[in-house]
């Protein structure tokens, strides 16, 4: 019982931990549509571009998701395989853990997985939430990840943008509840939202690449149960109806 007991509490730790921060940014909806193919290709392109460079997705082959996204083996080779890297291998980075943790302050995570661990609507937030800040390495901080050690590197797509400071808060600093754009970039507002959705929507597809075979295959299980149901309802009909 007391072992019991005790991991009970230790399943409740995250959720009081998550509960106890209470100062961060409510979160955009990401709208993501793991069925519209073209934002998933775009997102694959933009990741592989932009992101790929320091960001593995270890768990993925690069043909795997080629298929799934309908992207021919030729633009695959063409525009998303960078260097001596070939369709049937994994989509990992020649970028060692020790260099990335020297030139950044810390490992570099994997990102397979970033939707599933965080939630795509966290990714979604996280891209747009950039803002200049002098004091930290790269010049720039992130409203969600306070000290975040990674540089912006969509900054001129999306451009510059500072941050919105309220005063107040308990502990009587100044904390940031806002960012504001103050130097445009090469994409509109609404076309680098566009562009953070792709690249969201394409990481909540790599972290569960069967997701939309499994939701409808559940559909048809479900279908299948509901008319046993109906079998096996008649069929009890038929066999008590002669017990009184």
């Amino acid at each position: 019982m007391r072992q019991a007991l005790i991991a009970g509490l230790l399943l409740l730790l995250p959720l009081t931990a998550g509960a106890a921060g209470g100062h961060g940014p409510d979160l955009q909806d990401a709208n993501i549509d793991l069925k519209d193919k073209a934002s998933l290709q775009r997102g694959a392109k933009y990741f592989a571009n932009y992101c790929l460079g320091c960001h593995s997705l270890q768990y993925m082959r690069y043909n795997r998701m080629a298929e799934d996204l309908g992207i021919p083996d030729d633009e695959l080779r063409a525009n998303l395989i960078f260097g001596d890297s070939n369709p049937g291998d994994l989509m990992t980075i020649a970028l060692r853990p020790e260099d990335g943790e020297k030139w950044f302050g810390t490992a570099i995570p994997d990102l397979t997985l970033v939707t599933r661990w965080r939630s795509p609507d966290w990714v979604y937030t996280y891209l747009k939430s950039y803002y200049a800040d002098e004091s930290r390495p790269y010049g720039v901080n992130n409203m969600l990840f306070p000290k975040v050690g990674m540089p912006d590197a969509l900054a001129g797509l999306q451009g510059v943008q500072k941050a919105i400071y309220a005063h107040g808060h308990s502990s009587g600093d100044e904390h940031v509840v806002g960012v504001e754009l103050v130097e445009p970039g090469a994409l509109t507002e609404q076309e680098y939202d566009t562009m953070v959705r792709d690249i969201t929507n394409f990481l909540t597809y790599v972290g569960e690449p069967i997701r939309l075979e499994r939701r409808s295959l559940g559909l048809y299980v479900l279908l299948f149960l509901g008319l046993m149901f109906i079998v096996a309802f008649y069929l009890k009909k038929e066999f008590w109806k002669d017990v009184h």
